[in-house]
């Protein structure tokens, strides 16, 4: 990233594209930050969510005296301590995974044949890939793309912050991506 300056300020005049740009850069130093640090791949995601959530909601208190990486990585460490607080006064492990029992999302393996006659070929291909991501992910793609629900109204039905919607939905993307573009090479 040329001048993150310049793209943290853009984000503080709450530009999406600048949000995506610090989301993308950062995301595999934090999440690997974690992974190292927890040994658990679902809690290093989930942490790493949160925390971009919290900055993004936050970004308007960053002090630019600072490097972005380390500002995130003190949210994400205050994030992770309030984890370890919460299970040690259970005493019975849990994540920080939300609760849902929403349906699961695509059902069937292969699409019905009236979807394949309006749509192309990569469709199967398209709806395997997303079938392939995490529940969460699966759900809020649904939401968002095939139901056409806003930010506003997925935070409500999933009962999570509005920014958590927003960093799920660019982690969904940004990993569907990934997939699309493996078939690519």
């Amino acid at each position: 990233m040329k001048n993150v300056k310049l793209v943290i300020e853009k984000a503080q005049e709450h530009d999406q594209k600048a949000f995506n740009d610090l989301f993308t850069h950062h995301w595999g130093y934090l999440y690997n930050f974690h992974l190292k640090k927890i040994g658990n791949k679902d809690l290093a995601e989930e942490i790493s969510i949160i925390t971009f959530a919290r900055a993004f909601d936050r970004i308007s208190t960053f002090n630019d005296k600072f490097e972005f990486k380390t500002w995130l990585l003190a949210i994400s460490k205050n994030i992770y301590n309030d984890h370890l607080r919460k299970e040690n006064n259970k005493k019975n492990p849990t994540t920080l995974f939300y609760p849902t029992d929403l349906q699961e999302f695509i059902t069937e393996s292969h699409p019905s044949p009236e979807d394949v006659l309006i749509t192309n070929q990569n469709l199967e291909s398209l709806l395997n890939k997303i079938k392939s991501l995490k529940k969460d992910y699966r759900e809020i793609l649904r939401l968002r793309f095939f139901d056409g629900l806003s930010y506003k109204e997925i935070s409500k039905k999933m009962d999570q912050p509005i920014n958590t919607i927003k960093v799920k939905l660019l982690r969904a993307k940004n990993l569907l991506n990934q997939e699309i573009n493996q078939d690519v090479r």
